[in-house]
C-alpha cells in the first residue's frame, strides 16, 4: 500500500512517497525524489553509478506512478543520510522491485551521499478534453491514476504555458474559467499550481499546501494553445492584421485581451506565416 507524508521543516515540503522497500524522497511531487530502499530494518540510499532510465521505470511503476521522464543523480534531491545500500544498479525493466535489480551487493559501494541517485516520474499527465482539437478543452491531469478536473481559480499563464509545451500545442492563447468545456465528472484539483512557467513537464513544478475549498465543476479550466489551428484575422487592413477569432463548434468569436500579450501576438503571426508582430 503506498503512503504519503508531507513534513513541513523550515517552511520546506518535503514530500515522502513509499511503496514497502522503496521510497522517494524530497521532491516536489508524490511521484519524484530521492530514491531510498529499506533493507535489515533501514533505510538506505541509491549511488548513482548505473543509474539510468530503466532502473528509473522499474523504481516508477513500483510507486504506482507513471512511466520515468528523467533519472538524476548528484543528489539532485539533496544528500541522504546513513547507509548507501545499492551501486552498480543493473536492472532488465521487468522487475517488479528495485531490490530484484543485479547490484554490487547490499552496502558494497564507492560512494557517498554526493551521488545519491534520483527520479521525476510522471506523476501527472495533463491533457485536454471536450475541445474540437487535442490542444484545445478542458484541463484534466491524471495524478498517480486518479483523474482530475484543474479549477480556475489555482490555475494562470504561466501553468497553461507548461501544459501546452508538454503537449507539443505551442504556446497558451486563452485561458478559460467557467467551465466553457463543460463541467465534467472527475475529481477537482483544488491546490495551487505553481509553475515559473519555463518547466518542461508540468510535474515539475511546485504546488501550494493552501487549496481553494469552494471549488467545483462550475469552475473547471479550459485551455486553448496555439497548435488549435482554427483562428482567422478580421476587418485588418491586409491579411496579416485585424481582430483574432477562433471557431469553436462552427461558430466563430473573438478572443478577449485579458491574457492577451506580445507573446501570444508572435505565435499567432508566425501560425498565420505572416512573420513577427
Amino acid at each position: 500500500m503506498k503512503s504519503c507524508l508531507e513534513v513541513l521543516l523550515m517552511s520546506t515540503v518535503v514530500t515522502l512517497t513509499a511503496a514497502g522497500n522503496v521510497r522517494l524522497v524530497g521532491g516536489i511531487s508524490p511521484c519524484s525524489g530521492r530514491v531510498e530502499v529499506f533493507h535489515k530494518g533501514q533505510w538506505g540510499t541509491v549511488c548513482d553509478d548505473g543509474w539510468d532510465m530503466t532502473a528509473a521505470a522499474v523504481v516508477c511503476r513500483e510507486l504506482d506512478c507513471e512511466k520515468p521522464s528523467r533519472a538524476v543523480g548528484v543528489a539532485h534531491f539533496g544528500q541522504g543520510s546513513g547507509k548507501i545500500w545499492m551501486d552498480e544498479v543493473k536492472c532488465t525493466g521487468s522487475e517488479t522491485t528495485l531490490k530484484k535489480c543485479k547490484t554490487k551487493g547490499w552496502g558494497d559501494n564507492n560512494c557517498d551521499h554526493k551521488e545519491d541517485a534520483g527520479v521525476f516520474c510522471k506523476g501527472r499527465l495533463p491533457s485536454l478534453v471536450n475541445g474540437s482539437h487535442h490542444c484545445a478543452g478542458r484541463l484534466e491531469i491524471l495524478q498517480t491514476k486518479t483523474l482530475m478536473s484543474v479549477c480556475d481559480a489555482v490555475f494562470d499563464q504561466q501553468d497553461a504555458e507548461v501544459v501546452c509545451r508538454e503537449l507539443d500545442c505551442g504556446a497558451p492563447v486563452q485561458v478559460l474559467g467557467a467551465a466553457a468545456f463543460g463541467k465534467g465528472d472527475a475529481k477537482i484539483w483544488k491546490e495551487e499550481i505553481q509553475c515559473r512557467g519555463d518547466e518542461s513537464h508540468i510535474e515539475l513544478c511546485s504546488t501550494s499546501n493552501s487549496s481553494h475549498k469552494h471549488c467545483s465543476h462550475e469552475n473547471a479550466v479550459g485551455l486553448i494553445c496555439s497548435g488549435y489551428t482554427d483562428l482567422r484575422l478580421v476587418n485588418g487592413s491586409d491579411s496579416c492584421s485585424g481582430r483574432v477569432e477562433r471557431q469553436y463548434f462552427s461558430k466563430w468569436g473573438t478572443v478577449c485581451d485579458a491574457c492577451w500579450d506580445m507573446r501570444a501576438t508572435s505565435v499567432l503571426c508566425r501560425q498565420f506565416l505572416s512573420g513577427s508582430s
